[in-house]
């Protein structure tokens, strides 16, 4: 069941996003060569608790760390690790922020030190997919608008889709429903419609060659491409009101 949110919720909400969004971003400008994946989970952790709010993730049963990061061909759900980050690398925060009793969820990637043209495209295209989902993030509109507009943006540049890895509901729960996929698996007319008060994580999750994914590491959580290719992930919590999206991180 769908979890409709109050105004004051929203403001809560609003809230928690503000200080998600200042946390990603002071822990992206940190994203440097010799800086280890470590360093910055302990960043996220301080400058979260700092502004007032708890790291989400911990909150998840058997995650110990505030962030997931994903470097190279990390998908998803990477667990923070002693590697020191190196010039080239493509690397992608998610963090969660817990506040007044709400989650707000956010993910980015940058590449550090390179101006590599190749890379460049492929991360500009999951900012422009981002982008343009946000928009169709509408009372009215459905789920598979979402869905379809990230998977068209992404598989038009040359690039997979995740199919087995999506955005979701947030709120009082990290995941919460409805589950809101970065491909279309169905018509659009069956998938849930948006209406105001809804609060969704849409996630652009996508990989430079192939859509599959394998676990890797034998950790239980680090998620990597099959074929070793790239991935990037880019993600924001927005809620639904009468004029459209509002972008809480």
């Amino acid at each position: 069941m769908v979890d409709i949110k109050t105004k004051k919720d929203l403001e809560i909400m609003s809230k928690g996003g503000a200080i998600l969004t200042a946390v990603l971003h002071e822990v992206l400008e940190h994203v440097k060569p010799g800086v280890s994946e470590l360093e910055l989970d302990r960043l996220a952790e301080k400058l979260i608790l700092q502004k007032g709010g708890e790291p989400g993730f911990k909150k998840i049963p058997g995650y110990k760390h505030t962030i997931c990061i994903s470097t190279n061909d990390v998908v998803v759900h990477g667990i923070p690790t002693n590697y020191k980050l190196r010039e080239g690398d493509i690397v992608g925060i998610d963090c969660g922020v817990f506040y007044n009793g709400f989650h707000t969820d956010m993910a980015e990637t940058v590449q550090i030190q390179n101006d590599n043209e190749k890379i460049k495209k492929f991360l500009d295209t999951g900012k422009h997919a981002l982008e343009e989902a946000i928009k169709q993030a509408r009372i009215g509109n459905r789920i598979g608008h979402i869905s379809k507009t990230i998977q068209e943006i992404v598989e038009r540049d040359g690039y997979s889709a995740v199919r087995s890895l999506i955005g979701h509901g947030v709120g009082r729960e990290l995941h919460e429903e409805p589950e809101v996929p970065g491909f279309l698996n169905r018509k659009i007319e069956k998938t849930p419609l948006l209406t105001e008060g809804m609060t969704i994580a849409i996630e652009v999750i996508y990989n430079m060659g192939k859509h599959d994914v394998v676990y890797s590491n034998q950790d239980g959580w680090t998620i990597k491409t099959a074929d070793g290719s790239i991935s990037g992930l880019f993600e924001r919590t927005i809620a639904i009101i009468k004029n459209g999206a509002r972008i809480l991180t």
